[in-house]
């Protein structure tokens, strides 16, 4: 199954997508998102309004398309392939860890900004589409496991990555073991 949601723009389309992306970002980490206007997004990014809303009609979606674009991302570069006994291997959490650590500047602006709700909808649409098909059980159990990571992730960012990433990993393999919170 392959993940191209902007499969139709170009790359000038997504580059402009990524200008608008970073500006709010940028503006996120110095105001509250509820008095960033358009007209700030704009300004920071250098583009039209009329550019905006060609491609959104809401600050909210420009957050939404931004994560969107790291999850294609990290679907890429898995090879939009899930097994269960794969997704809880400590290689692959590690890997997933680091490829997320990438966008740690954007995911906690976005949490500090009360904006964590948007990125838990597109973590919990990632497992619906992506590996509950390939999943016999419950679908508690898969956003359970996806939050949990999503936290886990977040505090080691928020505390400055004291632990290595594989101390991280052990850490959340010996809570899977403790807790028999086996997915597969």
């Amino acid at each position: 199954m392959k993940y191209l949601p902007f499969s139709n723009f170009t790359k000038r389309n997504l580059f402009t997508r990524q200008c608008i992306g970073q500006a709010i970002t940028e503006l996120l980490k110095s105001g509250d998102f509820e008095h960033i206007t358009v007209s700030d997004i704009v300004k920071k990014a250098g583009v039209s309004r009329m550019t905006f809303y060609k491609y959104y009609h809401t600050k909210n979606d420009v957050i939404k398309d931004y994560m969107q674009e790291i999850i294609a991302g990290y679907l890429e570069t898995t090879g939009n392939h899930f097994t269960m006994s794969e997704f809880q291997d400590k290689s692959h959490i590690k890997d997933a860890i680091l490829f997320f650590d990438k966008y740690a500047d954007f995911l906690l602006t976005m949490s500090d900004a009360r904006q964590y709700y948007i990125i838990v909808e597109a973590l919990n649409d990632f497992m619906l589409k992506y590996v509950y098909p390939e999943y016999n059980g419950s679908v508690y159990e898969l956003y359970f496991y996806a939050g949990a990571l999503l936290n886990t992730f977040l505090k080691w960012e928020e505390l400055g990555k004291s632990e290595s990433v594989d101390e991280i990993v052990d850490i959340v393999i010996s809570l899977i073991k403790r807790n028999n919170l086996s997915l597969t």
